[in-house]
């Protein structure tokens, strides 16, 4: 295996994690800056009234894409295995 070959592994690697906790991540950070323009709003400083939306967001995300990130990463996987096996 060259370095150019592990190169394009560790890009892929990177890439395949961008996409697979984007939408995790965006929404997260969505459904935080809502809640934080409420709490300025209302001066209702409590930490779960933001754990808690966003812990239920990431839940709901997980179970809407959770089969799509699944085939992404086996995907991948199988792609790794048929590179080294070259």
């Amino acid at each position: 295996m060259t370095n150019a070959e592990v190169l394009d592994i560790m890009r892929s690697a990177l890439v395949m994690a961008v996409k697979l906790s984007g939408p995790m991540l965006l929404l997260s950070m969505a459904v935080g800056v809502l809640i934080s323009v409420l709490q300025a709003a209302t001066q209702i400083h409590e930490q779960t009234l933001t754990f808690v939306p966003k812990l239920i967001v990431i839940g709901v995300v997980c179970l809407i894409t959770g089969s799509w990130m699944l085939t992404s990463l086996q995907e991948f996987t199988f792609d790794i295995f048929t590179m080294m096996l070259r």
